[in-house]
């Protein structure tokens, strides 16, 4: 007699854990700046998240657009029940600040190239079309 043992379930991805927090808690849904040490909050009410996975989630979810936005103009800090925990330093608030100009910047960079790319792209067609009927004349 073989015994099966029960296949462990996926592990949670930090995408979906970021879902189900939101889903859970509005400081998450409204994307405030978080207590300092939040995650110690989420693994007791949800232990059995991975801790690479939250360290992961709580990455993503504090570089968001939103949560620098949130955080280069707030003053207080929150708990997973909304409650205010702390202020903000003028340190955070300025980093929240860089990281949003640092991305505008790359951002307009990307753009830029991009343009450049598509206009040599369309020089390069204009002049193969010159050739092709320069030599398609005779």
């Amino acid at each position: 007699m073989t015994e099966t043992t029960p296949t462990p379930a996926p592990a949670m991805t930090p995408s979906a854990l970021i879902k189900e927090l939101q889903a859970k808690f509005a400081v998450f849904r409204d994307s405030l700046p978080l207590a300092i040490g939040i995650d110690k909050q989420i693994r007791e009410l949800m232990p059995a998240v991975d801790k690479k996975t939250l360290r992961a989630a709580l990455g993503m979810h504090a570089n968001s657009f939103r949560y620098l936005k949130n955080m280069e103009k707030a003053t207080t800090r929150f708990d997973l029940q909304g409650n205010s925990v702390g202020e903000i330093t003028d340190e955070h608030r300025a980093h929240a600040k860089e990281t949003l100009r640092e991305r505008a910047k790359k951002s307009a960079e990307r753009q830029k190239a991009e343009r450049e790319a598509e206009a040599a792209r369309q020089r390069t067609a204009a002049k193969l079309n010159q050739l092709a009927e320069k030599f398609s004349r005779r």
